[in-house]
């Protein structure tokens, strides 16, 4: 059975999908990015600003499953551009302090944004 898991400052519609999904002991998050989530807006910013941003989204939803960092074990990034990586990277490692994830980063064409991060996480068992 699957079990939506939303984000608990979301307030604005920004399309027909589940923040993340609950089955089976795993959680599937949706790409998140720099958004407001009281509006909907973009928050735009440095390419270390919006991955923070995007990341803490990403935490609170971990977080609504009982999961943390510590148990995402995929993340797929993509990027406006390529050439920030090596500033993206180093906001988005510091997220990981233990094993980090298996990951593909690509650069995409983004609607006003500078990143988008989805993420599967292992729920652990209690």
């Amino acid at each position: 059975m699957k079990t939506e898991i939303r984000h608990p400052d979301k307030k604005a519609h920004t399309g027909s999908y589940s923040a993340a999904v609950l089955i089976d002991g795993w959680l599937y998050i949706s790409g998140q990015g720099p958004l407001d989530m009281a509006t909907g807006e973009v928050v735009c910013g440095s390419i270390e600003e919006e991955t923070r941003l995007t990341m803490q989204h990403i935490s609170t939803l971990l977080a609504e499953a009982g999961c943390s960092f510590d148990d995402v074990v995929k993340c797929t990034c993509h990027l406006e551009d390529i050439h920030d990586f090596e500033r993206f990277d180093r906001v988005y490692a510091s997220f990981f302090p233990g094993v980090r994830p298996a990951r593909t980063t690509v650069q995409s064409v983004l609607s006003g944004i500078k990143v988008e991060i989805d993420a599967i996480a292992r729920v652990p068992q209690r």
